[in-house]
């Protein structure tokens, strides 16, 4: 699999011990940044370019590490076609990709710790999107938020 990462200062530490796990496991990875620990850099800066190679289908998935977990989805989320969302617990690392297909997994440097964070990392790169129709109707409604003069689903 094909996955990117991303993280301001808040979550460089343990974007860089996912990276180099995601790499021992057998996946590519794109690291987007911080390439070094800044504490002014700002998490938009690594996160939508990311964010951005999803929405294209360049990477399978991403993750995005800021302190909490909260600005990186919120960043991702404006990207049209990325389906972010702030996990911290194994429950929503699968279910977000059965259900609603999310591609993009956030979660805070600064509020959990790296032997959750790898599980969820392995749980949600697991995960497949289920694509029942339920799910589909679900996320068409939700994509014409992001193009409303497009085609009805």
């Amino acid at each position: 699999m094909r996955i990117g990462i991303s993280a301001d200062h808040g979550g460089f530490r343990r974007k860089e011990t996912l990276a180099r796990d995601l790499r021992e496991a057998g996946h590519e990875v794109v690291d987007f940044g911080a390439t070094r620990l800044a504490p002014e850099d700002d998490y938009p800066d690594f996160v939508i370019p990311m964010a951005r190679a999803v929405s294209r289908g360049e990477l399978d998935r991403g993750i995005a590490v800021c302190g909490s977990g909260v600005g990186a989805c919120i960043a991702a989320n404006k990207v049209p076609g990325v389906r972010a969302a702030v996990v911290h617990e194994s429950f929503s690392a699968h279910q977000g990709v059965e259900d609603d297909d999310m591609n993009v997994l956030c979660m805070g440097g600064r509020v959990i710790g790296i032997g959750l964070a790898r599980d969820l990392v392995k749980i949600f790169i697991k995960a497949r999107y289920i694509g029942a129709e339920r799910h589909k109707r679900r996320l068409a409604k939700v994509a014409r938020l992001e193009n409303p003069k497009g085609p009805a689903a």
